[in-house]
């Protein structure tokens, strides 16, 4: 029989010794179980050739030559990837749905001797209670907002904060973006729903009794959502507001964002981005210190004329939570490791109201 999933806390219980994803390649990059294997039963090219022979032709030969594809990819693995695994191997399989896919699997592994089975409703199943864990079911934790104008290491301190014992959640690093214009990663955002299983899984090692701490965000972190439940207890949260001098935040954000002022290209065309909410003369300045190396300077103008007056704006809309100020004077990694039992303090007294 299938494997009935009604919560997420079941998948770490569960005594199976690999979870198999049989989806496509391009499925299982959208999203997937954390930790499951990639083995697709079909892959990108060999899907989409089924799905037209389906829809376009014959349900029959679709079927036909979709075995015969299913049966060469297996036969591929056991004599690779499972070419190792034991007589006694338990491997939990699913597909998109539960069906075909993950049936047919399974069932080769079944005549070798394994105990594979699969799961009820497949990776749909899971996703729905991915999507009740983030969007029905309330946040768990009080949550301290770490706030401060752009250049202020909020990033480096959450996680000097994380290495200190405090309850983080690092919601940039899962979203693999800095959450300005600016902020683009190597290796691209994650999709959507893989973003929402990092989350949920995340949300699910939190104690509730603790206070967790993130950095302050608008609702969108480059293309990613946030759910509206913790969107919703971000705004709520209390503030803890970080500040600095001009000169130390744009001394840390030229060392910041190395990786875009190595590319020159990269960065004129992110300036012109800025295009229709500055003056063309001020893109045109700035434009002129890129291509002068004046990243210290172009930095300090880009805050002065475009970050802190917009962050500020935003600021104003949370000025009735409670809110404390820590002023840093400087920005170098010994001057935030020596301000964080400040801002643990700052935060106990926040959460504490």
């Amino acid at each position: 029989m299938p494997l009935i999933l009604s919560s997420l806390t079941e998948l770490s219980a569960l005594a199976f010794d690999d979870i198999i994803d049989v989806r496509s390649p391009a499925e299982y990059a959208e999203d997937h179980i954390p930790g499951a294997i990639s083995l697709p039963a079909l892959d990108n090219d060999q899907r989409a050739q089924i799905g037209t022979i389906y829809t376009q032709e014959s349900p029959f030969r679709a079927r036909r030559l979709g075995a015969a594809l299913v049966a060469r990819n297996v036969a591929h693995y056991l004599e690779t990837t499972l070419a190792d695994r034991p007589k006694g191997w338990r491997p939990l399989v699913y597909c998109w749905r539960g069906g075909q896919r993950s049936g047919s699997v399974a069932m080769i592994l079944r005549q070798i001797g394994w105990q594979a089975e699969t799961i009820d409703g497949g990776w749909r199943s899971y996703r729905r209670l991915v999507k009740t864990t983030l969007y029905e079911d309330l946040w768990p934790t009080p949550v301290v907002v770490l706030d401060g104008d752009t250049g202020t290491a909020k990033t480096d301190l959450l996680a000097l904060l994380a290495e200190a014992g405090v309850q983080v959640l690092d919601l940039e690093g899962m979203a693999n973006h800095r959450g300005s214009l600016f902020g683009a990663m190597p290796g691209g955002q994650p999709a959507q729903k893989g973003f929402e299983t990092e989350l949920a899984f995340a949300r699910m090692g939190l104690d509730p009794a603790r206070v967790v701490v993130v950095e302050a965000e608008s609702s969108k972190i480059g293309h990613i959502n946030l759910p509206p439940g913790l969107w919703r207890a971000m705004k709520s949260a209390p503030r803890l507001v970080l500040a600095a001098p001009l000169a130390a935040r744009a001394e840390y954000l030229a060392r910041r964002y190395a990786d875009v002022t190595s590319d020159p290209a990269r960065l004129l065309a992110t300036i012109e981005g800025l295009a229709p909410q500055h003056p063309r003369a001020q893109i045109d300045a700035w434009r002129e210190m890129a291509q002068a190396r004046a990243y210290e300077e172009l930095a300090a103008t880009l805050m002065a004329d475009h970050y802190d007056p917009r962050y500020g704006r935003q600021r104003d809309r949370f000025d009735d939570r409670p809110c404390a100020q820590l002023d840093l004077t400087a920005l170098d990694p010994a001057t935030l490791q020596a301000a964080v039992p400040g801002i643990v303090a700052a935060i106990g007294k926040l959460s504490a109201g």
